[in-house]
């Protein structure tokens, strides 16, 4: 039975029982927990320095009162470069190129933010759905604008990252395939194809990182607006 290209894409199972919590929670156990010790050794010390530079950079344009969300945002960070980089081994699961999933990650700390606007200052957050001196006649149109656009805002969050991952999945596969089949036809356009594909895996690395770092800092502007 010949497989469809988008079989990789759809959730584990094993003995009719999904893999997908398994796929969750196998990357916290990567990472090297702190020890009592005075000194860290070097992969320790590497990854506290990547979450302090990541945590300055995202506190940036917050204010103090966004200062709290340091910690969640910072997992959530860590915790989507992990899934998506993992996702590029050989027979693994990329549980980021589900939509439902990122719809999951996406919703809830969208909903958050916007709650945090209405309880803090309910009249900016209302505010934004009607701009200052709008014509009378286009007030009902912007309305309905403005507020399908903050409600299409965790669509966006959640079908930017799974495209991006699934496309380049995609490309990864169609390449590679075609590698294989170009290899005793045409061995040296068989070999760029095959340096090509090296390039792309470079790429979808950096691709897994800036998708990552693009969801979290996507929602500290949505935070910010509401603080």
């Amino acid at each position: 039975m010949a497989l469809s290209f988008f079989d990789q894409f759809l959730s584990p199972m094993l003995l009719g029982v999904s893999l997908m919590t398994i796929a969750l929670t196998f990357p916290w156990i990567l990472f090297p927990t702190p020890s009592s010790r005075w000194l860290n050794n070097r992969l320790l010390t590497l990854q506290s320095w990547f979450i302090s530079r990541f945590t300055q950079q995202l506190l940036l344009p917050l204010n103090p009162a966004g200062h709290k969300w340091a910690l969640i945002f910072c997992s959530l960070m860590v915790f989507l470069i992990t899934l998506n980089s993992l996702g590029l081994l050989p027979y693994t699961f990329t549980p980021t190129t589900q939509l439902a999933l990122n719809m999951g990650f996406a919703v809830p700390f969208w909903l958050a933010t916007v709650l945090t606007g209405l309880r803090n200052q309910p009249n900016v957050a209302v505010a934004h759905i009607l701009p200052e001196a709008t014509p009378s006649l286009l007030v009902p149109v912007l309305i309905i604008i403005e507020t399908a656009s903050l409600f299409i805002r965790p669509l966006a969050l959640g079908v930017r990252l799974t495209a991006n991952l699934t496309a380049g999945h995609l490309l990864i596969q169609l390449i590679s395939t075609a590698s294989f089949v170009l290899i005793p036809m045409m061995p040296g356009v068989a070999f760029l194809t095959m340096v090509l594909l090296f390039l792309l895996s470079l790429l979808e690395v950096a691709v897994a990182m800036i998708q990552a770092y693009v969801f979290v800092l996507l929602l500290s502007l949505y935070l910010q607006e509401n603080l």
